[in-house]
Formats: structure tokens, sequence, C-alpha cells
């Protein structure tokens, strides 16, 4: 069955750019910026699934750790 959405978990990397991670999947990708990041994610995606069985969507989550020293 075909799921509505994705979700890829997306952390700055340490060279500049960002990876991301599919939950639950076996996914990996990573993009100089953030519109090259929705592309490369879209056809690891695309890649990963059969035709016609790939999500409708794909949901980009931004982690960020920020550490706060009090």
């Amino acid at each position: 069955m075909r799921s509505a959405v994705i979700t890829f978990l997306v952390s700055a990397s340490g060279d500049g750019g960002y990876e991301a991670r599919a939950v639950g999947h076996g996914i990996f990708t990573c993009g100089a910026d953030w519109n090259d990041l929705k592309t490369m994610a879209r056809d690891a995606v695309l890649c990963h699934f059969d035709e016609g069985d790939a999500p409708r969507a794909i949901r980009l989550r931004l982690a960020r750790d920020d550490i706060v020293e009090v």
C-alpha cells in the first residue's frame, strides 16, 4: 500500500549543507543547500521504491541541537 508521506530527519552537515535520513526506511541523502536537499530527497525516494509505490509527499524535518551555557 502506498503511504501518503515519508519523513526525513535533516541535520546540518559538518562541511556545510544538509544530511537527511528517512524514518523507517534505508534512505540517506545530502544536499549542498535546502533546495538541493529537496531535489536529492525526491530522487532518493523515487530510486528506493518501485514505480507506483513511492509516497505522495516528502516531509523534511530539520533537527537542530543548541547548547546553551548557564
